[in-house]
């Protein structure tokens, strides 16, 4: 069997998530073991009897592989933590999901993504501005991030389409479901031109309660979070509290003091939030001007092992190119033009006077454990 299937699994159980599912990792060494174990073994390897009840129960009830069956009929593509094409933005956040479901592809382009979020109300003003920052960030390489709801997620997607740009549709059900149902011509375009993504199993329906905890995967996939229009009760201000907490950027668009749709964006200002004035000022903040030349040469010049070593003794505090020849064992001239390679794929950021840091959009993607 398939070892995804035990991931698969897994994530039916209710109450075993990131952490508990890295808690029966580390005690059993893999899933394999861990689905067949009794109720002891879980017990000892810090479930508690109630999770372990329930793990008994899923596993009494499923059938792994005519689950796995279905996967592989409907298209669908598992990921987990152990795979190499895991989404890594959302691999460096904290507890990410172990497994998510993918309707389409996600490619090297999507780690440059940015998240359109907002009311499902949206008024005119909101949709116009929707339109324009969606438009901006396709036509600029940027990857949109939406939630496929209503309103300002309808109009991020369908115009990042319209513009020939990737998007990905975060679900807050399973990924062969289409919610709300007047959205499935606009699912099946975002599949073919990007990807639906979830981490609830396939067939879950949509709930109320599901949305909340899918919006961390929204700020998660991506470097910013930006908030068109929200009030004060707005799922989208859930999405920018996941940003801020993953060390992500948030923008909001400000709005007239007298629409209760710009209340939400109004005081996300007001606590800190970055007001989006011009669209330019998110590639400013995120330094995303060349990103097709940063993906045109990533897919060219692949990072080499001389590259990795180099990489692995960076960080974000500036070091100075003696320092770096010192660590990595290599010579002034092989450091100096593997640097100018790194630096042409967006990499590495030269701080001035010889010092170096690793680019944050790559920030512990090759560091040794």
């Amino acid at each position: 069997m398939d070892s995804k299937a035990y991931w698969v699994g897994f994530n039916l159980v209710k109450g075993i998530g990131a952490v508990r599912l890295r808690q029966i990792i580390d005690f059993f060494g893999t899933l394999e073991i861990a689905w067949n174990s009794p109720k002891e073994g879980l017990l000892a390897a810090g479930l508690s009897s109630r999770i372990a009840d329930n793990f008994q129960q899923v596993r009494s009830q499923i059938n792994l592989d005519l689950i796995m069956a279905n996967i592989e009929k409907k298209h669908i593509k598992v990921l987990t933590w152990e795979d190499s094409d895991y989404p890594r933005r959302l691999k460096e956040i904290n507890q990410a999901p172990p497994v998510i479901f993918v309707n389409g592809s996600i490619n090297v382009e999507d780690d440059w993504a940015v998240a359109v979020v907002g009311t499902r109300r949206v008024t005119p003003y909101g949709r116009q501005v929707t339109a324009e920052i969606a438009r901006f960030l396709a036509q600029n390489g940027v990857t949109v991030v939406s939630g496929l709801a209503r309103g300002v997620d309808a109009i991020a997607h369908q115009t990042a389409l319209q513009t020939g740009g990737r998007t990905i549709a975060v679900l807050g059900n399973g990924v062969d479901v289409v919610y709300p149902t007047e959205h499935r011509k606009l699912a099946s375009e975002i599949a073919s031109q990007g990807a639906l993504v979830s981490d609830y199993a396939l067939g879950t329906p949509p709930d109320g309660v599901n949305f909340p905890p899918r919006n961390r995967i929204i700020s998660g996939l991506s470097l910013a979070t930006v908030v068109v229009e929200a009030g004060e009760t707005s799922g989208a201000l859930i999405t920018a509290e996941f940003a801020v907490e993953q060390g992500r950027d948030v923008f909001a668009v400000p709005g007239s003091i007298l629409t209760p749709q710009s209340e939400g964006t109004n005081r996300l200002i007001e606590q800190g939030a970055r007001p989006l004035l011009k669209m330019a000022e998110i590639l400013d903040a995120l330094k995303l001007e060349q990103i097709p030349e940063k993906q045109l040469t990533r897919k060219i010049n692949p990072t080499s092992g001389v590259e990795k070593n180099i990489l692995n003794c960076l960080s974000q505090d500036p070091m100075h190119v003696d320092e770096l020849c010192s660590l990595s064992g290599l010579p002034i001239s092989e450091v100096s033009a593997t640097l100018t390679m790194l630096e042409l794929k967006g990499m590495v950021t030269q701080v001035g006077g010889m010092h170096y840091v690793v680019a944050r959009d790559i920030k512990g993607l090759y560091k040794t454990k």
